[in-house]
């Protein structure tokens, strides 16, 4: 029965969620792109940089598989959150002194925190999302998960323009602008923890009674509704990390672009994601996450192919927005329908798995384009731009075959797509075109 009090604390505690995500994106608007210029300032490769994108994911996948077990050990939830939260705020340190301390060739050292610092940054993730979706009621996922969105993204998009500008003041010294950088995001990460601290866990009971194993959910993901989801993102990853890890490459290295070029091109991305939040939140609510997942997808070969024709600043923020409205949809529907199609007593578990295939998907991926690059040619103007063609091509091979075979878990109405993009999104017409959560786990009907 819920009183209350309980209401009140779950009301604040996704109030606190919100901070939490506000002081976490303000680390990540410091750090998430700028580890491959801070890359590149320490003479990095194109393969060390696709080894910089890679390995980390794939340590990040080994390491979440782990977490539902240790969550289990632990006892509760924040008791594996919080302590990974806080050493993940304190690798930023060595990090930023990676060019002072560390002896040549310091990109590998790079490598090496950026490896473990992944690794602190995501293990918690099942947890933290298991938590989330026992405090979100379904109804309001999409609402309220974009609105978590667009708020954190804009505290995301102004940090990164504030990178952008330190980096430019420390042009002469440019170590010492990442170390300004880094270290703020270290501080950010504190309060982080401190936020996810004062939030309140719902009872979270470990049974053994139909709960299924991490090997159990892997073999059945060709024969349930969730699993066949998870292979398709994790096909998807594959296809984006051919090319994903290169453009900061491409716009730095290839094209000379200035860092606050960089980062009007970078933010003109993340403004398009914001902007689009609320828009495909609603519509995610109300017509199915895989309706948004379907539109989104047929949406996302382009996003690629559309770098390969020109290169002038102006172009290139057309295809940054471009491809925010896309993967805004796209990732919010993604995340919520993983949520709604696994049940609460594995949940953790599921996201577990489906974090781990698209981190393992995502790492070789990131691998080939580094190989890659050193050998394919050179059809346009650069080699890159090879990469950015057959990663738009896969793309649609992977949406052309596998799109279909996915089936949304709620009751929604059947609408045409220009009516959920353009309509006004109200009094939908209930359809039989759901399958039962129990056959999403065990394949059953």
């Amino acid at each position: 029965m819920t009183t209350p009090y309980l209401r009140r604390r779950v009301k604040n505690s996704l109030r606190l969620a919100t901070y939490d995500g506000a002081a976490f994106s303000a680390m990540a608007g410091l750090t998430q792109n700028f580890i491959t210029p801070f890359a590149l300032a320490l003479k990095a490769t194109t393969a060390q940089i696709g080894m910089l994108a890679s390995i980390p994911s794939l340590m990040m996948a080994i390491s979440q598989l782990a977490a539902p077990d240790i969550t289990e050990r632990v006892g509760s939830r924040k008791g594996l959150i919080l302590p990974v939260v806080f050493i993940h705020a304190l690798l930023w340190i060595p990090i930023l002194l990676v060019p002072y301390l560390f002896p040549e060739p310091k990109i590998w050292w790079l490598i090496v925190f950026v490896i473990i610092s992944a690794v602190f940054g995501s293990v918690a993730n099942p947890a933290w999302g298991s938590m989330m979706a026992d405090l979100v009621p379904m109804k309001i996922r999409g609402r309220y998960f974009s609105f978590r969105a667009r708020t954190v993204g804009f505290v995301a998009l102004a940090f990164s323009f504030a990178a952008g500008g330190i980096l430019e003041v420390f042009s002469d010294n440019l170590f010492l602008g990442f170390a300004v950088i880094f270290g703020v995001a270290a501080a950010f990460r504190l309060l982080s923890f401190y936020f996810l601290s004062k939030m309140y866990e719902p009872e979270y009971t470990f049974v053994n009674e139909n709960s299924q194993s991490i090997i159990s959910i892997t073999k059945n993901l060709g024969s349930t509704n969730l699993g066949k989801f998870t292979l398709y993102v994790a096909l998807i990853t594959f296809a984006t990390n051919i090319a994903g890890p290169f453009f900061a490459v491409y716009m730095l290295r290839d094209l000379n672009f200035s860092y606050i070029t960089f980062v009007l091109l970078t933010s003109a991305n993340a403004l398009a994601n914001l902007a689009l939040q609320t828009f495909w939140g609603r519509r995610a609510d109300r017509y199915g996450n895989i309706r948004i997942v379907k539109i989104t997808s047929r949406l996302m070969p382009l996003i690629p192919i559309i770098w390969l024709f020109n290169t002038h600043p102006a172009y290139l923020a057309g295809a940054e927005i471009y491809s925010g409205i896309v993967w805004s949809g796209f990732t919010l529907a993604s995340t919520n329908f993983v949520y709604d199609a696994s049940d609460s007593r594995n949940r953790a578990k599921h996201i577990a798995v489906f974090n781990a295939i698209s981190g393992i998907a995502g790492c070789i991926g990131a691998l080939a384009g580094g190989f890659l690059a050193r050998y394919v040619p050179v059809i346009f103007n650069y080699n890159l731009q090879t990469l950015f063609l057959i990663s738009g091509i896969m793309r649609g091979v992977v949406v052309f075959f596998l799109l279909r075979l996915i089936i949304e878990v709620r009751t929604v109405p059947t609408t045409k797509t220009l009516e959920v993009l353009f309509g006004r999104n109200g009094h939908p017409v209930p359809v039989r075109n759901t399958v039962k959560k129990e056959e999403v786990i065990t394949g059953k009907k």
